[in-house]
């Protein structure tokens, strides 16, 4: 029997845009999606012309008056297919604009609302870096914050600090997962020694040992205590209120979160940056060092690591990525699209809902679906 194919990947005409914001060249033939920016890259001499018609439906051009090249200009075109548009096949992408006829043929739960903005117009100066500008908005800085927009952002005036507030996804694996392994190890072959207490610190009279096969229970709840400090980050600091008239506290709050509000299509900016991510890193190390014994606080920490590794490789497949629909990621990533663009108070969670259930800060609709 011969397998079926792969189902093709589906892309919402909000993610084509995102790509076509980016530099992309994307086209579609109906519904057929095709990525012609490897093509375009090195051959300058057609760039023109194909960066003319990013965006738009060539159907026409393949379907038109026969000539001798139609079938050629298909099979060449086909190499370069991603997916499958989702809504009306019969809408159009212009100007970095997905437009749709139909929009009731596509997923509402993945269709964010984004911001038409005047540049000229906005409240700050989109030529210039932006953080130095934030806290003179004052009160109308939670707004502004809140009305996402599809373009790059520029923070700093040095290209080097600029250039350090950046990170590609692949940085935080490749960085702090050798980090997780070696941790892992080291205090594994400490508690194979059979010289682990509990509690010493304390007393000697009630320590406990710990043998080796409680280490992957210490590790486990590194991970479950991670995902309560994600929860607790993002709805405590990352979404704090600044005061209207607290400069410093806004340039914060934007530093820290607001700049991913404003932009959460630009990709550079979602996960954190190797610098500041490594003194936050620390600074937990040190606090389960002082709290617990050497080889419990540490195997804690490396559970906690791999979480924040997790959370960070979810949080920007839910911006990116594409998960079939009923999956897990599927609900996370409709969860983590109504906190962006309807409800930014609530559904705080990135890797689990778990908390959101917990400390009843659910979206507003799944708290009814809940009682109902």
């Amino acid at each position: 029997m011969v397998p079926a194919p792969p189902p093709a990947a589906s892309f919402s005409p909000a993610e084509v845009q995102r790509r076509l914001a980016a530099g992309d060249c994307w086209v579609r033939c109906g519904a057929r999606l095709y990525d012609l920016t490897g093509f375009v890259r090195h051959h300058p001499g057609g760039e023109q012309l194909l960066r003319a018609r990013a965006g738009e439906d060539v159907s026409a051009d393949l379907d038109g008056p026969p000539h001798r090249h139609s079938a050629n200009a298909r099979r060449w075109l086909e190499q370069y297919y991603v997916g499958e548009l989702q809504g009306d096949p019969q809408g159009s992408v212009e100007n970095g604009t997905v437009a749709s006829v139909n929009t009731q043929k596509t997923d509402p739960l993945m269709e964010p609302k984004l911001q038409v903005v005047d540049w000229d117009k906005d409240l700050v100066d989109w030529r210039k870096p932006l953080l130095w500008q934030v806290g003179h908005l004052g009160e109308k800085y939670d707004e502004w914050v809140h009305q996402p927009v599809t373009r790059p952002i520029r923070l700093f005036h040095s290209d080097l600090i600029e250039a350090l507030s950046k990170t590609a996804w692949y940085s935080v694996p490749i960085i702090w997962t050798p980090l997780v392994l070696y941790l892992s190890w080291s205090y594994y072959r400490i508690f194979a020694q059979g010289n682990v207490q509990l509690f010493a610190s304390f007393t000697t009279e009630y320590s406990v040992a710990m043998p080796k096969s409680v280490f992957p229970g210490f590790f486990v709840l590194g991970l479950l205590l991670w995902s309560l400090i994600e929860y607790l980050i993002h709805r405590f600091l990352f979404h704090m209120k600044p005061p209207g008239d607290s400069y410093y506290l806004i340039l914060l709050h934007f530093v820290l979160h607001g700049q991913h509000h404003k932009a959460p299509f630009d990709e550079s900016r979602l996960v954190f940056p190797p610098v500041p991510a490594s003194l936050a890193i620390a600074f937990f190390y040190m606090c389960l060092q002082l709290l617990l014994p050497e080889a419990v606080g540490g195997t804690v920490f490396a559970g906690g690591l791999l979480g924040y590794i997790l959370y960070d490789m979810t949080h920007y497949y839910l911006h990116f990525g594409s998960p079939h629909k009923g999956s897990y990621l599927y609900s996370m990533k409709a969860h983590h699209v109504k906190h962006h663009f309807a409800h930014q108070k609530s559904g705080f969670g990135i890797s689990t809902k778990f908390w959101d259930h917990f400390f009843h800060t659910l979206m507003p609709e799944e708290s009814h679906l809940k009682m109902q």
